[in-house]
């Protein structure tokens, strides 16, 4: 089975997280206090891109490996992304 099927189903959940803690912020009105928010945003955006580079990766008719290794990476910066966003939420919420 390849590595990009498990990349997808997890950039995708986390994807869905990222935007959870984008909206909460708003409607709170936390969002203008913290830079957490557009910490999110970030790792929104690599899970978006690594989405699509493993549904490619599904796509592809050969072999794609390349198209794997990159939404691999990308899905690893996006998830030290939302982490960052939760431990800097956490910080300005003590």
């Amino acid at each position: 089975m390849p590595r990009s099927h498990h990349i997808l189903g997890a950039a995708s959940n986390l994807l869905g997280i990222a935007l959870l803690i984008i909206a909460g912020l708003h409607i709170s009105n936390r969002s203008a206090q913290t830079f957490t928010d557009e910490i999110a945003w970030g790792g929104a955006i690599c899970f978006a891109i690594s989405c699509f580079l493993s549904y490619m990766s599904l796509r592809s008719q050969r072999e794609e490996t390349r198209l794997e290794h990159l939404a691999d990476l990308v899905f690893l910066i996006g998830l030290a992304l939302l982490i960052a966003s939760v431990v800097v939420l956490g910080i300005i919420k003590a």
